[in-house]
């Protein structure tokens, strides 16, 4: 992956991080983007050229706000000129039952999630030169409780990577899909975020030999 141009949404904290992190190890330029944990970015980025990243770029990214995402992408392709590999990794979950959240609670899931995933692939799309990661998750292949409208967006960021890839040949698209991981939004439970990165990074390099638009499940890889 070296000077290769990694894009990586929501990279201030959990599975963004440690992706970061893998591929600063290969000397990647990253693209780390943040929304509301600048501290968070900004410790991110110090790591990544500690482990040897060929460049870096944070920037602010709201993906709920069209404007934002119109904005990032000229500015990460007047740095850069193009993006090798994006990783749509951003994400917010609500665990409570449907009843007990509110309509921001809903709004905020499906905008960020879904349609902000699929906004920025959307306008990334024309300087996408290898591959599109989305990060979507073993609650988009069945239900769980509390979780209805997140489990509704990772279902449909499967669908969408599925129906894209019949539409076009290149850049290659997956969906990686973690199981339960140690991040903030589980209250630090489940699989360490260091093993679904390696698994994105797997994906990134080619190393699992599967079709556009196929999901790719880290429980299968963690042997």
């Amino acid at each position: 992956m070296n000077n290769e141009v990694i894009l990586i949404t929501g990279a201030s904290n959990g599975i963004g991080r440690e992706t970061a992190f893998k591929f600063a190890a290969e000397k990647a330029k990253l693209v780390l983007t943040y929304c509301h944990d600048r501290p968070g970015g900004q410790e991110t980025e110090k790591r990544c050229k500690e482990l040897g990243a060929s460049d870096t770029f944070l920037v602010r990214l709201d993906l709920r706000n069209s404007k934002s995402i119109a904005d990032t992408v000229v500015k990460v392709v007047k740095t850069f000129g193009r993006i090798d590999v994006l990783i749509n990794n951003a994400g917010v979950a609500v665990w409570k039952p449907l009843q007990e959240q509110n309509a921001a609670d809903i709004e905020n899931q499906l905008r960020t999630n879904l349609e902000g995933l699929i906004k920025m692939t959307w306008a990334c799309l024309p300087y996408v030169e290898d591959m599109i990661i989305n990060i979507a998750s073993g609650a988009g292949q069945r239900g769980f409780a509390e979780l209805a409208p997140y489990c509704a967006t990772k279902f449909g960021v499967r669908g969408f990577t599925q129906a894209l890839a019949e539409e076009v040949s290149k850049p290659r698209i997956y969906a990686v899909n973690p199981d339960m991981t140690k991040t903030r939004m589980t209250g630090f439970r489940g699989r360490p975020a260091e093993e679904v990165a390696q698994v994105v990074l797997n994906t990134a390099k080619g190393k699992y030999r599967k079709s556009s638009g196929s999901d790719i499940n880290v429980w299968d890889y963690d042997k």
